[in-house]
């Protein structure tokens, strides 16, 4: 039986950067095993699937190793396809997620994200320093994003300078074994308001390209630093790719470009 998928680099409107995700466009969903092994096969940093339920659109991300909460790049790259691909009339579509409601909004060439805030708490000293040890380096601050059951889902570092974020060379065995999901780590920029990138070494991802996701906590942070609720922000990986962000009230609003860049079927 054949599955049609669209690959998609969000964040950029060039092919071969920004950050691929697969999207797959469901009329009911598959066993969640299933799923999970798809998203091992593509071996993209996200495998996005979506089913229309009611008016909304139902999204599940998924590594090449487990489901995740909460995905931006990926949930972009849907919109990029559900817009052009299915040719969607609205010019706003809801999504739910395990995060809660979501949107995207089509702006001119742009996408438009918008996602809860997520506030992160400076974490202990010991925490600290195992961060440090992981950075193989000195920060200065080090906070978590709490599951509300004492947990970290996931940790931001904030570095002194761009150079520094740009020639961190982290121990990617020690970052996996620190809590949550990845590690984001963060400076002011030199371009743009503020820069990071995102490693996530024990969920099968060394080092994402662009990570929307993680601007719920970014765009909080600087905002209140810099006293400014609208943000431009990079993220200097590899491929790279540029956000254009606005805090408002308990939402963030994540804006970038997406290309679709192949398409293809599955056979099962």
């Amino acid at each position: 039986m054949p599955f049609e998928f669209h690959q998609v680099d969000a964040f950029t409107d060039q092919p071969f950067s920004g950050n691929p995700a697969m999207v797959y466009r469901l009329d009911a969903w598959l066993d969640e095993t299933l799923m999970q092994r798809i998203a091992a096969e593509h071996n993209l940093a996200e495998t996005a699937f979506v089913v229309k339920e009611g008016s909304a659109w139902h999204i599940r991300w998924f590594t090449p190793v487990s489901e995740v909460p909460l995905c931006g790049h990926a949930t972009l790259a849907a919109a990029k396809v559900l817009f052009d691909i299915y040719q969607e009339p609205a010019e706003v579509l809801d999504f739910t997620c395990l995060s809660g409601a979501l949107q995207v909004t089509r702006q001119g060439e742009r996408l438009q994200l918008d996602f809860p805030v997520r506030r992160v708490e400076l974490v202990t000293r010991e925490l600290h320093a195992q961060a440090e040890r992981a950075l193989e380096r000195q920060v200065e601050q080090v906070m978590a994003l709490g599951n509300g059951d004492g947990s970290v889902q996931e940790l931001m570092v904030v570095l002194g300078s761009e150079v520094e974020l740009r020639e961190l060379k982290p121990n990617l065995s020690a970052l996996a074994t620190l809590p949550g999901l990845g590690v984001l780590v963060t400076a002011s920029g030199q371009k743009h308001d503020f820069v990071s990138r995102y490693f996530a070494p024990s969920i099968g991802i060394d080092e994402d390209p662009v990570t929307g996701s993680t601007h719920c906590m970014l765009v909080p942070y600087w905002a209140e630093r810099l006293r400014r609720t609208t943000l431009s922000a990079f993220q200097c990986s590899a491929r790279g790719g540029e956000l254009l962000c606005r805090l408002e009230g308990e939402r963030v609003k994540i804006a970038g470009h997406a290309r679709h860049i192949a398409s293809g079927q599955l056979m099962l």
